[in-house]
């Protein structure tokens, strides 16, 4: 197999607005994250660590990332997932980024949306405070949203995320179990600091994106799911994207605006807010910046979203599928990064789009990773590279692991 060389820092910095690093005597440590589920097994997690070791002291490790909804099940089982997720990373000596989230999965607090459903848990006409509208007025509340992640799904309305309620709650998910991820890192031997690479707060935060609304969407709700529309958005049509407006309520709730026309940056400064607030607490729960992350997205190129990934309590992060290969061609990441003080980033969410080779993906490994602000990348999900061979070589090239067969030689003679 051809090896690629590390493109030349010379020719990134440039583009993305940045000064030259000081010179230094050891390169800064990097890291090239896949993000599993529970549902991908603790083996998933033994075979990342067996297959893809680096040599010791290879600027570049391997680790894993995690999504942990905490809205979407109970405290205990929760709880116990995050635990039994830190200590088996621990256990393979497996970096780890935390992700916690209440954005999209909020089915365990009906108590927070449910508006319209009497004879259900948690119903309160005051919950409509709690869910976007699509006026300016709380009559028109959502009660379905629609999401497509590779198939298009009806979803709970999405949050207000400016109600007072929706961010107390927040609060309290966050005051539960961030304490849990920095105890876990305190505990660690100082030789093995480095497994935490850092905790991420928002998920691609935005409005009527993910999570969006048909024209008529309430009204939809008590048809066949099979009537519903599939147009889904157009991303490039900003602020509505091509669907029905939504944002009201939280720029409502925010004080920006009370009448007239939503704008772009309207809904960019509530998502700001949302993340910058976040922040705010995990960094007082004991997160450095330096491993605390927001995270956002950019569907239309340049767009004003980039600029809500940034604040002074965490390090911006951003999703990258067009611009994987090549993260500086990125105008609306070029821009917040110049307003960034933090001494790094990361692509927090990251897919290889072009050509599936292994020298294909190892050039996009490396143009990513070659900026050395540049935290980590993180690849979105196993499952997408699980049995794809040129991914899996070119993370092995990428840290100069052992081939497959030689990974699998190795582990029959350890037994």
């Amino acid at each position: 197999m051809r090896r690629l060389a590390w493109f030349a820092l010379a020719n990134f910095l440039p583009a993305v607005g940045l000064a030259e690093p000081a010179e230094s005597s050891s390169p800064a440590k990097q890291y090239i994250l896949i993000n599993t589920s529970a549902a991908d097994g603790d083996a998933t997690i033994a075979r990342i660590a067996r297959d893809f070791r680096a040599p010791a002291g290879h600027p570049v490790r391997i680790g894993v990332g995690r999504i942990f909804s905490y809205f979407g099940r109970g405290h205990d089982r929760l709880e116990g997932d995050l635990r039994h997720f830190l200590n088996l990373c621990r256990d393979h000596d497996l970096p780890v980024l935390v992700a916690l989230e209440g954005e999209y999965w909020w089915e365990g607090r009906p108590d927070l949306w449910n508006w319209w459903r009497p004879n259900a848990a948690g119903y309160d006409p005051a919950n409509r405070e709690n869910v976007e509208w699509t006026s300016w007025d709380s009559a028109d509340a959502l009660k379905i949203a629609w999401l497509n992640w590779g198939r298009q799904l009806r979803v709970l309305p999405p949050a207000n995320l400016m109600s007072p309620r929706y961010r107390a709650a927040c609060h309290a998910e966050m005051r539960r179990y961030v304490p849990i991820v920095v105890e876990w890192w305190r505990g660690l031997p100082a030789a093995k600091k480095d497994l935490f690479v850092g905790l991420k707060v928002g998920w691609e935060s935005s409005i009527g994106v993910n999570k969006f609304c048909y024209p008529g969407g309430n009204a939809l709700l008590d048809r066949p799911e099979s009537a519903d529309p599939h147009t889904g958005i157009k991303a490039n049509e900003i602020p509505a994207r091509g669907v029905t407006q939504i944002g009201y309520a939280a720029v409502k709730t925010a004080g920006l605006r009370t009448q007239g026309a939503i704008t772009e940056d309207d809904l960019m400064e509530v998502v700001r807010r949302h993340l910058a607030d976040l922040s705010t607490l995990a960094a007082g729960l004991g997160v450095p910046r330096d491993r605390l992350f927001t995270h956002v997205a950019g569907w239309k190129e340049g767009e004003l979203l980039h600029d809500a990934a940034v604040n002074e309590h965490s390090s911006p992060g951003w999703s990258f599928y067009r611009h994987a290969a090549d993260p500086a061609a990125d105008a609306g990441v070029r821009r917040a990064l110049a307003r960034s003080s933090a001494a790094q980033w990361a692509a927090v969410e990251w897919l290889h789009q072009g050509a599936n080779t292994i020298d294909a993906w190892h050039a996009a490994l490396a143009r990513t990773l070659a900026d050395p602000r540049c935290k980590f990348l993180c690849i979105f999900n196993w499952r997408n590279i699980a049995t794809n061979p040129s991914a899996l070589e070119a993370i092995r090239a990428a840290i100069r692991a052992p081939s497959s067969a030689e990974a699998d030689r190795d582990a029959s003679a350890s037994r």
